[in-house]
């Protein structure tokens, strides 16, 4: 029987377990990839391991949110991460390099490589055809230091796509379309692999934005074939030699298949506050805008805002809406200026930001208050834009240029004929010598810290009782964001776990650190799909420091479930989901600790209430990680 491209490497790069969907399995990683927000702590975890250098083909250091130099913390951090780097044998990227994901595409992805990065978007990079999945930053120091990283075999879901986009349709409305049939939970446990012959009409910047944004179903990760496209992609880079063909053999067999007609799609958008709130633009017509914001992970490459150029070229954005663009890398500015197209974004009254994240993830850039913003990015989760009542709403590139012309949603009937797919140069210029290579021999190189790293903290193992406090209780969608929100004053504490623990659900409770504080042991009750979103693994750690020894919910998203157990939280599930009404916040709660099994049942005896039925899911390798405080409990041990 013929494999699918994601058997295939999973496949080569098998360590133990098998490929049948549901069991766990461990893979050697050819790369990595960590960012500042969540690298600084990776790092740490990296060098308290006591390993010399990576052990990875490639481990590159971007430096991509916390860009914004407000005060010593975030340059601190970013000469901490220089200086890991060179000691530890990591490529570094400095600030204002670009973003980590369009980077690495333009730079480093390879066919058939594995790539796990310390952010959820990491599986942008199965836009060339890489397996490429984010995890939590301690499974990524952990994949640095040579060790294979754990997961459930995926099921894998064929996308076919046929036909090609016609009129204003962009690859952004392809996983638009697909999260509004599917929900932000329908890909969890799940890798999706496109197909059919609508792949061929798609440029790798096109493919690497339904890639990106695939992590918003909850997806493991999703890969396009490596093909003529992605080798004219690498041929101008100038990295031709890392092509390889890689697609499916013609009796590859699949848990599901999805058909997508390219043909019959239309501009899209997503609606505040959950990026599978997917409705025609056209509904919206006349809905006012007062902010536009194009770039993100998802859609700043060249391509994209080549297109946008192409739309604001000799017009003026409405004076009433904010506009700003923040191109993905130093590449695409050079591109685009050495096109004259920067100059048409200029003159059309668009800001221009830094190459960065910036406003995605609310570093800077914010709406005005309780103002329509719309944004070329892959979430909208209430709040994180940075103004807590703002109402984001997701597009692609071309019909944000769009709403910045008219100042409004406007029917995509009447915006004219649209601008022709843009194709790279036949070569593109590099900024290879931006990247800081390490030295041969990095052991004399000193790692420097500012007063505001703080040293990791070491949890006790799991006691065989636990006496816990139900310390808050939620509904579903609860994303990463609402537990450990981001924004500049918060993220610039990312490594310093006590100061930033004191944040923690502070945008949804305000007293939820001192009195999970004051319990000792607490206990998160929460609905469907907890811990969506991003791969900060400071939404399990602070809540352990603040004492969260366990998570009992109807179900959790899989990133925020890993980094749950890398932190010594036991993940919970209901039997009977009914009975989460039952169990108010303030129960006391005692789980008989000793009684785990992998994968088994075990009574929660809620004070007032009785027993509860709750389950792990957990392999006997998770119950040893949580029964030892901690996967660096684990790894020490």
């Amino acid at each position: 029987m013929g494999m699918n491209i994601t058997q295939k490497i999973v496949a080569a790069h098998l360590v133990s377990g098998r490929m049948e969907p549901g069991a766990e399995i461990a893979l050697r990683m050819d790369q990595t990839l960590t960012q500042d927000a969540t690298g600084t702590m990776a790092w740490l975890q990296f060098e308290a391991m006591g390993v010399p250098r990576v052990k990875t083909d490639l481990s590159v250091s971007y430096v991509d949110h916390n860009t914004l130099q407000m005060g010593f913390r975030n340059p601190d951090d970013h000469r901490f991460l220089r200086t890991a780097a060179a000691r530890f044998g990591a490529v570094f990227s400095a600030p204002g390099t670009g973003i980590c994901h369009q980077l690495h595409l333009e730079n480093f992805a390879v066919p058939g490589a594995t790539l796990l990065g310390s952010d959820s978007h990491t599986p942008t990079g199965g836009g060339m055809g890489s397996l490429a999945m984010g995890a939590g930053g301690l499974s990524v120091a952990l994949a640095m230091a040579g060790q294979p990283y754990s997961l459930t075999m995926p099921r894998i879901v064929r996308v076919r796509l046929t036909g090609r986009l016609t009129g204003w349709a962009t690859a952004k409305d392809i996983i638009l379309h697909l999260l509004g049939l599917l929900t932000v939970k329908g890909g969890v446990g799940k890798v999706f692999e496109y197909a059919g012959p609508g792949v061929a009409t798609l440029g790798v910047p096109d493919r690497a934005t339904i890639t990106n944004m695939g992590a918003e179903l909850g997806a493991t990760t999703s890969i396009f074939p490596s093909d003529d496209v992605t080798r004219a992609f690498l041929r101008a880079q100038g990295r031709e030699q890392d092509w390889r063909e890689l697609a499916a053999d013609a009796d590859a067999t699949y848990d599901e298949t999805i058909d997508i007609d390219l043909s019959a799609l239309e501009p899209l958008v997503a609606q505040p506050h959950m990026p599978d709130r997917v409705t025609p633009v056209a509904k919206l017509a006349g809905l006012k805008v007062d902010q536009v914001a194009i770039g993100s992970c998802t859609n700043s490459s060249y391509a994209d805002l080549k297109r946008v150029a192409r739309v604001l070229a000799g017009r003026r954005t409405c004076p009433a809406t904010d506009v700003s663009i923040s191109p993905g890398s130093k590449q695409v500015l050079r591109m685009l200026a050495a096109e004259g197209l920067l100059t048409d974004l200029l003159d059309s009254g668009a800001r221009l930001l830094e190459c960065a994240c910036g406003p995605c993830i609310g570093m800077g850039g914010s709406p005005v208050s309780g103002g329509v913003s719309v944004r070329t990015f892959n979430r909208n989760f209430e709040g994180r834009s940075g103004t807590r009542d703002g109402k984001v709403y997701l597009v692609s590139p071309v019909t944000a240029a769009q709403a910045a012309l008219h100042g409004e949603f406007t029917d995509p009937a009447g915006w004219g004929t649209p601008p022709a797919q843009p194709e790279l140069p036949e070569r593109a210029p590099s900024i290879r010598h931006l990247f800081v290579d390490p030295p041969a021999d990095g052991s004399s190189v000193e790692v420097l810290r500012g007063p505001n790293i703080v040293a990791l903290e070491t949890f006790p193992p799991l006691d065989d009782t636990v006496e816990a406090a139900v310390v808050i209780k939620l509904g579903d969608n609860i994303t990463t964001d609402h537990i450990m929100p981001a924004g500049a004053e918060i993220t610039a504490l990312r490594s310093n776990v006590p100061a930033i623990a004191e944040h923690v659900f502070g945008r949804v409770d305000a007293g939820f650190a001192a009195r999970a504080r004051a319990a000792g042991n607490g206990i998160i009750v929460a609905g469907e799909n907890y811990g969506q979103g991003s791969s900060r693994e400071h939404a399990a750690l602070a809540p352990r420091h603040l004492g969260v020894r366990a998570v009992l919910a109807r179900s959790l998203a899989r990133i925020h479930r890993a980094n749950l157990v890398n932190f010594g939280i036991l993940p919970l599930l209901f039997v009977r989901p009914e009975d989460y009404d039952s169990i108010p916040a303030g129960a006391a709660v005692t789980i008989p600790a000793a009684t785990l099994t992998p994968g088994g049942e075990v009574p929660l005896r809620v004070r007032g209430v009785g027993d509860i039925a709750a389950r792990n899911d957990l392999s006997p390798k998770e119950l040893e990680i949580i029964r030892a405080g901690g996967l660096l409990n684990y790894v020490r041990n």
